[in-house]
Parts: structure tokens; sequence; C-alpha cells
């Protein structure tokens, strides 16, 4: 990755990494860089969304300018999901998009995510030429003149859309079709939605972001009993204690409550984890499981197989090996499970921390569709969360992270490959390590997996002081 953008876009601390200045010269390549693969005459047109962090109108004012500056007119959807800007991006029409939002980090940070045409993510070319641009080694790039100068228009419609994209899924889940084949609801759609839900009670936790104007709203639609929480958003206590990355948040709220089952989304709603009736935690890898086994029994799993990452829990992998259902394995990060399952052809895919991809419905991680997917497997299989998801045990796990001067050299070092092969010697076929670099930060991840906590604390912190001897560690 680059000096700027990470696996999941530019991230970083609003007005010290991410300011204004920098918003505004990713607007004008952005606006150069789409306008250049119109045809002569064509308006290149570019939709932004955002979370609802402070920071976020800055942003979005200075890419705004940066893009119309270059000739590219701007269509804003105000707050609203990073799924729903690569929904906009591949269904209106739309040359790409861009997500402002540090997804789950605290207020202070955000981001911003560039989104193809296709409604995937930039790839490493793409990336590189933004970067050659931000760092100066491009050049500097004309302004647009007179009647080529962009405009900005509101785009609240495209919200609209997106949430009778995600009733319409619904519906056709139930129906067991891939679409419903045309692209506005009628009433009687609307008015069959309202039976998909009926007398279910459900908990949901918004995080205080992007979800809070649109979860609710949906369920309700599809007439499930909504019990919600973090869904008032001031700037400031989006994934404050409450969201996918504070899990304890909704395991309690939906015992509480005593609801069924309970969804977390993140900051920018494109991840969710869920919560049993008993208050248990449910992960990304627990749902794709679920969802893997109910899209086999009919048929939707193709060459059943599901694309997972590297850091999935070896509970899934054992999980989906005495199933019978294949798994690809791919670098961490949505992008890269998209990927795979583009160039194969593949239904499934997601990341433990609750990016999951339905490549029927959507390019990307989509935190409120995936909570409905999870909701037609427990209505069909007619089972309690708890009994739903059982069958996917998780080993337990050990992550820390390690500052080094060099990633690559330090996950290369000998005498800390040495240590690994030890630890995986010891484990064999009970469990495993992993090591992997971070995109964004100067920080080896150091992973152990295995049937006792304590294991998984003795191998990580081997591994750990192997890189001390090393001198790896900074």
């Amino acid at each position: 990755m680059g000096r700027f953008f990470g696996t999941d876009g530019f991230r970083g601390e609003a007005g010290v990494k991410l300011t204004a200045e920098l918003a505004y010269k990713t607007g004008r390549f952005l606006g150069y860089y789409y306008k250049q693969k119109k045809a002569a005459g064509e308006r290149c047109r570019i939709v932004i969304g955002e979370d609802t962090r402070l920071s976020c109108s800055m942003i979005e004012n200075a890419l705004a300018a940066g893009i119309t500056a270059s000739g590219a007119d701007v269509y804003l959807m105000h707050v609203t999901t990073t799924p729903s800007v690569s929904y906009a991006a591949r269904n209106d029409n739309f040359d790409c998009g861009v997500m402002i939002s540090a997804s789950h980090n605290p207020y202070y940070d955000n981001g911003i995510k560039v989104i193809n045409g296709d409604g995937s993510k930039l790839g490493d070319s793409e990336i590189a030429e933004v970067e050659s641009y931000l760092d100066g080694s491009m050049g500097e790039i004309p302004y647009a003149l007179r009647a080529e100068i962009g405009t900005v228009n509101d785009y609240s419609e495209g919200r609209e859309h997106y949430r009778d994209h995600l009733i319409a899924s619904a519906i056709a889940d139930a129906k067991n079709v891939k679409s419903l084949g045309n692209t506005e609801l009628s009433a009687e759609d609307r008015a069959y939605a309202r039976t998909l839900f009926a007398g279910r009670k459900i908990a949901l936790d918004c995080a205080n972001g992007s979800a809070s104007f649109l979860a609710k709203e949906v369920y309700e639609a599809l007439g499930a009993e909504v019990i919600v929480k973090a869904y008032t958003p001031d700037g400031i206590n989006i994934n404050d204690k409450v969201g996918s990355t504070h899990i304890d948040s909704i395991t309690a709220f939906t015992k509480e409550n005593n609801c069924e089952i309970g969804f977390a989304y993140d900051g920018d709603a494109d991840r969710c984890l869920a919560s049993d009736e008993n208050g248990q935690e449910v992960n990304g890898d627990q749902l794709i499981y679920a969802c893997a086994l109910n899209m086999r029994s009919k048929g939707l799993l193709k060459d059943d197989t599901a694309v997972v990452t590297v850091m999935s829990n070896f509970g899934l992998f054992r999980a989906f090996e005495r199933e019978g259902i294949r798994y690809e394995k791919t670098a961490v990060g949505d992008r890269f499970v998209w990927e795979c399952m583009s160039e194969h052809g593949y239904k499934l895919g997601g990341e433990q921390s609750g990016h999951i991809i339905f490549a029927d419905n959507a390019t990307t991680g989509d935190g409120i569709l995936t909570s409905l997917k999870a909701m037609r497997v427990l209505i069909e299989n007619e089972k309690k969360a708890s009994e739903l998801f059982e069958g996917c045990k998780m080993y337990p796990q050990s992550l820390k992270n390690v500052r080094v001067g060099d990633k690559k050299a330090a996950v290369e070092n000998t005498e800390v490959r040495n240590a690994v092969l030890k630890a995986e010697k010891a484990l064999g076929d009970t469990g495993r390590v992993l090591l992997r670099e971070s995109g964004t930060e100067p920080v080896v991840r150091v992973m152990a997996e295995a049937p006792t906590k304590e294991e998984c604390e003795k191998h990580c912190d081997d591994i750990i002081a192997a890189m001390k001897a090393a001198g790896v560690i900074i």
C-alpha cells in the first residue's frame, strides 16, 4: 500500500493526517481521472456519501470543490452507508463513488473510500495513480474552465433507492428468486414485505453512525418489532462504546430486551456482528457459516465454496471441513475477498470482523444486508439463534500488535520464522499461528489459535520474544 491509501482507502485524524487540503487534492484527481474516461461532450458524475462524524462536512466540501474544479459533477447522498454508495455507483450511472468515513474508528478520525463505477474498491494500479498525484510526482492537473466546470447536486433520492433495494432483496430471498425483476417496489410488494418479519423481535445497535437513519426503517418495513440503541448521532458519539467493535453493547441489549437476535453495525454500516437470544456474541465467521449452509441447501453456493481471509478463525475452517464446504483464503480486506469472488463467480465471502459479501446483491461488505440474510436463515431453519450458530465453535484466539521498524523484514527474519515454525510444530492440527503485516500502520499482527487461551498467549509471547531478540521491534 502507498503512503496515503491503504487496503480500505485513506484514513487518519481529521485536520492532522486527513486535512481539507488533502481532500481537495483527492477530489481534483478523481474529477480529472474519471473525466478522462468519458467520451467528448459527456459529463462525469461522482456520488459522495458520509457518515455522522463532525469532520464529514469539511471533507465533503473540500472533495466537492476539487472534483468540480476538475470538471466533474458531484451528487451528494449526505449521511448514508458505504454499501449504499457502492450500490449507487454501480446502479445509478455514476463514474465513481466516494464514502467519507473512518469506519469503526473514533469520531476524530475520518477517511476517504473510493469506489469504481462497478461498485468495487480501487485496485493497486489506481491507488498508485492517486498516490502519484498526492505526493507531487504526477505534476499539475488542469482546471476546468467555463462550461466545463462541474456542479454540486443533491442526491438524497439515492438513499431511498438503496433502502428499497434492501427491502427488495429480503422479498426475493423469501420467494427464493434471485431478484424481483423490477426496479421499483409496487404497493403489493410493500404489503408483502410487511409480513416477512412480522412477530419477530429484533435488537439493533446502529453505533450512532450511518445505519442510524436507515436500519430501523428497513426492519419496520419488513414488519419486525425493532428495539434500537445508538441511533442519535451528534457528531462525536459515533462508535463510542457502541456498535460492532463494542460487541458487549448489543449482547447485553439483546438479552435485556428479550429479543430473539440482535445486530450491531459499525460507523459506516459495512460490517455486522450479532448476539443470540442469550446475549452471546455471534461473529462474522459464524454468520458466514450459517449463511453458507443455508445457501448450499438451496443450491445457491457456487461450487459449495465460501471465500474467507487468513484471519478467519480455525473453528470456521474445521466446521466447513466437517460440513463438506470448501473455502478459499485471501488477504485481509473485503476488497480482496471480492476480487476472489468475482474472479471465480463465488457467491459468498467475508471476514470475521463482519464484512460479508453476498455477490447476488452487493460488491462490498454490507452490514444491514448481512443482518437481513441472517434473519432469513433464522426464519427458514425455525431455530433459536443460539442453535443456529452452535455448529461453528470458535477456537480461543490471541492477537497482539507489535510495532516494528520494517514490517517485511520483521516477518521474514530467520529467528522470527524459527519461532513460528516451533509454534506450528507444537500445535500440529489443533491450532495455528499467523504473522500479518498491517496495511495501514508500522505494525505486525501476531495471532495464535489453540484449544486453550493459555496456549494462545504462550505461542504469541514466544514469537514476540523472538522478535525482541532479533531487534526488529521499535
